[in-house]
């Protein structure tokens, strides 16, 4: 039997034992090196993200007014449409009274 107590390791495994925990501790700072670089990426993305939202936004406000303004001029339009059917409709009428009379005076009685 030994003296050592449980769980300690001889000289001949210390080498070994310590290149070991040297390897995990590599591999550790290898994957927190890795989460690190993918939440900066997802940060990066996060922030690009934020700016298409603003920018849409935007957009979204410009072509709003733009709208407005198409329907105002539409509005206009539309009434103009009216007056000058209303106009032409009146000529029209007119313009058949004239033939009216004219044709009616032209008839022998």
């Amino acid at each position: 039997m030994t003296d050592r107590p449980a769980g300690s390791i001889s000289a001949d495994q210390a080498p070994t034992e310590i290149v070991a925990a040297a390897r995990r501790l590599a591999a550790a700072l290898e994957a927190l090196e890795g989460a690190v670089e993918r939440r900066a990426e997802a940060d990066r993305d996060e922030d690009e993200l934020a700016s298409r939202i603003q920018a849409l936004g935007a957009d979204r406000s410009r072509l709003a007014d733009e709208l407005d303004g198409s329907l105002v001029r539409t509005r206009k339009l539309e009434r103009a449409n009216r007056e000058i059917a209303q106009r032409l409709d009146s000529a029209i009428g007119t313009i058949r009274a004239v033939l009216e009379t004219e044709s009616a005076e032209e008839e022998p009685s």
